[in-house]
């Protein structure tokens, strides 16, 4: 009777929990087109910003599970910290010339394609139908970066494309890590050590203004230490292909945000691209799933 009920509480929380994270995700790339599109930051500046309170706020988040003990609570790696960067870096300067539904598309998109192409060069023996869904979604982003009314700025897209597989190598690193807060938190807090070369760089036209701080500072903590935080805590509880699927929703989250938030238009264009890579990524998760 008890254990009806506890399940019963639990999957609304579940619910609740994994809803957040994919709107904290989504969240940062509106972000970051609102302060960066404006010019209220700098894409330097911006990236110190957000991953090292992002970095400040996991720490808080460690002491505060361990009650002030750090010992042995950090994880992570310098390869996924400087992944994670890299990451970062390619973003915001992405978002200079991207609108926030348009980035996150390339972004989850190059991030899937990644992962999967890995696999396969690893050894995997793909299906027809994962082949059918990897060429739908190359298809899609070639759709989108076609010369003509709607299409993305090429050089911000080739930025995007390189923030998406460096987060894919950040994914690639850190599977089968048994403390996945640790380890995110250890990289965060590496991460900040690229910082200090990039702000020497970079100090001459550091540009922050209020408004730019806080949208920094809200990305770091909520939409990027938090979001962490809450997706992981669901994570446990979600199979695979559940997860990986829900993660492609974050595009269209983000499209929804851009509309009602930032004044950005609905292209047919875009919708079809849309369509193409997130249905043919979809196709490709759910066929490898049944390999």
């Amino acid at each position: 009777m008890n254990s009806s009920s506890d399940s019963g509480n639990a999957l609304p929380a579940l619910i609740i929990v994994t809803v957040m994270a994919l709107i904290a995700f989504a969240a940062n790339s509106l972000l970051a087109r609102a302060a960066l599109a404006e010019g209220a930051a700098d894409p330097a500046g911006y990236t110190i910003v957000r991953l090292v309170s992002g970095a400040a706020f996991l720490w808080l988040v460690l002491a505060w599970r361990s009650r002030g003990s750090m010992t042995g609570k950090l994880d992570g790696s310098w390869l996924s910290a400087a992944a994670l960067f890299a990451y970062a870096i390619f973003f915001s300067i992405a978002y200079v010339r991207l609108g926030a539904a348009t980035g996150a598309l390339i972004l989850f998109a190059a991030v899937q394609i990644s992962m999967l192409a890995w696999g396969i060069y690893l050894g995997e023996r793909p299906r027809p139908l994962q082949i059918v869904g990897m060429v739908l979604a190359l298809g899609g982003i070639a759709y989108l970066l076609l010369p003509g009314i709607g299409s993305p700025d090429p050089l911000g897209a080739v930025l995007m494309a390189l923030s998406g597989l460096a987060w894919a190598v950040y994914t690639m690193q850190g599977r089968g890590v048994s403390d996945p807060i640790g380890a995110t938190a250890g990289n965060f807090i590496r991460s900040a050590a690229f910082c200090v070369p990039l702000l020497a760089i970079g100090w001459s036209w550091l540009t922050m203004t209020g408004e730019g701080l806080v949208y920094a500072l809200t990305s770091g903590v909520l939409a990027s230490g938090l979001g962490y935080v809450l997706w992981y805590r669901a994570l446990p509880h979600l199979a695979a292909t559940t997860a990986a699927i829900l993660q492609l929703t974050v595009p269209i989250i983000a499209a929804g945000g851009a509309i009602a938030f930032l004044g950005e238009d609905m292209t047919t264009r875009f919708a079809i691209a849309s369509v193409l890579a997130l249905g043919g990524v979809a196709l490709t998760i759910l066929a490898r799933k049944r390999t």
